[in-house]
């Protein structure tokens, strides 16, 4: 059999395609959404923490505490365990649409701890001379801190996102859908290595293409 051979399989012309848009989708909406929440969570953590712009220890403890409990759970058990949580959430803790959940609650404690360290490289100078200039906290945050800290967020949602491609293929093992699922429901369990390889390798190459829109995007932003 050539290598060209194994695209004549009935499950990888038909199911290929389908259980990569699934792929897509999971890791698209848990990206926007780790995004949309961990950005600010990381931010409140850095301007509540000691020497930033609003110290308030009670608020940094408590959120950090959340953080690391948050980064502490394999992302395996965190699947399991929060599946009251996300049947209350979508109605059903299988398929792709359920994933999401725990994909994005899994993400946004790890993001939100590389925002707090991308804005706390910012230059304390750039910070005292908005101060200087009678720049309000937020003004600072919104016009010097997340600019400044830009290249290197972007960076950390990159990192994130491919982490949420591998969380998003270990979840298609336990019925998430997607090319995890493929692969062990094919590949594994009905001993079709051919689809097992296929599938490695598309996930390798949308790793690959996301670190590289991703490189991109912070040679664009970084000016220094």
């Amino acid at each position: 059999m050539s290598m060209f051979d194994v695209f004549d399989s009935p499950v990888i012309q038909e199911r290929l395609p389908e259980a990569t848009l699934e792929t897509f989708q999971m890791v698209g909406w848990s990206t926007v959404l780790t995004a949309i929440l961990g950005l600010p969570l990381g931010l409140v953590l850095h301007v509540t923490a000691r020497g930033g712009l609003a110290p308030n220890a009670v608020v940094n403890r408590v959120l950090g505490l959340i953080v690391n409990i948050g980064r502490s759970l394999p992302f395996l058990i965190l699947l399991i365990a929060i599946i009251p949580f996300t049947k209350l959430i979508v109605g059903t803790n299988i398929g792709p649409k359920a994933v999401i959940v725990p994909l994005t609650v899994g993400a946004v404690p790890f993001f939100a701890r590389l925002v707090e360290t991308s804005v706390r490289e910012v230059s304390p100078g750039k910070v005292e001379a908005a101060r200087v200039m009678g720049s309000s906290r937020l003004q600072i945050v919104s016009k010097v801190l997340v600019p400044e800290a830009l290249p290197s967020i972007v960076s950390g949602l990159t990192v994130t996102t491919v982490a949420l491609i591998s969380y998003s293929a270990m979840a298609g093992s336990v019925g998430g859908g997607g090319l995890g699922f493929l692969a062990v429901s094919y590949g594994y369990n009905r001993y079709m290595t051919d689809v097992m390889v296929v599938t490695v390798i598309v996930l390798i190459l949308i790793v690959q293409v996301v670190q590289l829109v991703g490189d991109f995007l912070v040679r664009r932003l970084d000016h220094r």
